[in-house]
């Protein structure tokens, strides 16, 4: 029997602490401690080569969920992501109630800097779903 894996889930983007910020805000995620022995993020960045710094991570506070990993990368974002985070806002909700927990949802991400692409609504296979893009346009859907 294979042994099951935890994972992290790893951006690229040009600001990762101003991503990791917005993603703390949509999932309720913190930013976690610096490693022992700095009193600081920015002591422990100043240790690394030029190429690491500026890296920021967030995590589940309660330890369920995967640690969110941002590294700077020198390219832009060009083309659609291959992997998306859908961001479980509505299990269980079918129809008008569950598009009104997606708006709802959407409305408080909007003014932290994320973007509405559109909504997909039910489809007979597949209950409705709002796709969006974070502060650097990475999509995500809220499901």
């Amino acid at each position: 029997m294979a042994s099951i894996k935890q994972v992290q889930v790893t951006f690229d983007c040009a600001e990762p602490a101003r991503v990791a910020r917005f993603w703390c805000e949509v999932l309720g995620y913190v930013i976690p401690p610096p490693p022992e022995g700095f009193a600081t993020w920015s002591d422990f960045d100043r240790t690394l080569k030029p190429e690491h710094r500026g890296s920021a991570a967030c995590v589940d506070p309660t330890g369920a969920g995967p640690r969110l990993f941002f590294q700077r990368v020198p390219e832009g974002k060009v083309v659609k992501n291959r992997l998306h985070l859908d961001v479980r806002v509505a299990t269980g909700l079918v129809g008008e109630e569950r598009v009104a927990a997606l708006e709802a949802e959407c409305a408080r991400l909007i003014p932290l800097g994320a973007v509405r692409l559109e909504l997909l609504v039910a489809d007979g296979d597949y209950e409705s779903c709002l796709v969006m893009q974070d502060v650097e346009g990475n999509e995500f859907c809220l499901d």
